[in-house]
């Protein structure tokens, strides 16, 4: 006979303490990976309160992975050479090469950093800005130009670039192609985004730049940006979770890419605690025809 009797929570039929130990058992499964998941979304939110959104002044770019501002963000919520600086209110860059330049804006969907010259000179930017050994290039397909000193000021055709020139030289961007008048000297071939146009905004026109991370281009434009913290550091890449003892995942950056995972795992839960329920409901079966048979 049948010694302990509990009410069946889908037929309300009786069902035998075996059948009730495995059904507790598999609902303690059920409750371990509500756990486990709780968990993951705990520890996002706890990474994400280590990262706080920076901004310089109300108007001013967000300054989020890959970027980050110093001093008022850990190391580990930016990549090196992403340094920001807060400065009256205004968001700067530093380039060993030039100096600080205006962060007007920074657009993380297409990577695109927008700069102003606060020497109102962009030219002078071009001239001088060394891109080399940064994460950043030029936004804007290039193409070689020249820049002459000139003794004396060319004909009409030529556009002066004002910012450079002085009383007694005048500086000029020509196409690398063109043959270099008596009257001037080259200071320097380089590939730019535009030549010098009097038409154009002297401070910022064509000063955009873009950033490459290899190896993370196809999950950032998925499910957004991750770094994580080795003992050598900052590493670039998104692993899976389940990393050597020396990592652990510090941040997670698009709010919007967080609000999709966040679904699928609840979605994940809801269908295997469904799949649980139905198994119980099986077993159940299972036991009352071999117990029914075994009273024939």
């Amino acid at each position: 006979m049948r010694k302990i009797f509990l009410c069946d929570l889908y037929r309300g039929e009786i069902r035998t303490s075996q059948t009730v130990v495995s059904s507790l058992l598999q609902t303690m499964d059920a409750f371990m990976f509500f756990t486990l998941f709780s968990s993951m979304f705990l520890t996002i939110n706890a990474f994400e309160s280590k990262c706080p959104l920076v901004k310089c002044s109300h108007g001013g770019p967000d300054i989020r992975f890959p970027f980050r501002a110093l001093g008022q963000q850990p190391q580990h919520c930016g990549n090196p050479g992403f340094e920001l600086v807060c400065r009256d209110n205004t968001t700067m860059i530093h380039f060993p090469t030039y100096g600080p330049l205006v962060v007007k804006s920074i657009s993380y969907d297409i990577r695109k950093l927008s700069l102003l010259d606060p020497k109102s000179c962009v030219h002078e930017v071009f001239l001088n800005l060394n891109l080399s050994g940064t994460p950043f290039q030029y936004y804007y397909l290039l193409k070689n130009f020249i820049y002459l000193n000139c003794s004396t000021r060319l004909s009409p055709s030529f556009d002066e670039v004002s910012c450079l020139s002085g009383s007694r030289h005048h500086v000029y961007t020509v196409e690398s192609s063109l043959p270099i008048p008596v009257s001037c000297r080259p200071l320097k071939a380089i590939p730019i985004p535009f030549s010098y146009s009097p038409y154009l905004a002297d401070n910022s026109f064509g000063l955009e730049l873009t950033w490459s991370m290899p190896g993370r281009k196809d999950f950032e434009e998925q499910v957004g940006s991750c770094v994580f913290q080795s003992k050598a550091g900052p590493k670039s890449g998104c692993p899976n979770i389940t990393l050597d003892k020396g990592f652990s995942i510090v941040h997670v950056l698009s709010g919007e890419a967080v609000s999709m995972i966040l679904n699928i795992l609840l979605c994940i839960f809801v269908v295997t605690t469904m799949m649980i329920s139905i198994k119980i409901c099986n077993s159940k079966k299972v036991d009352e025809q071999t117990e029914n048979e075994n009273l024939l």
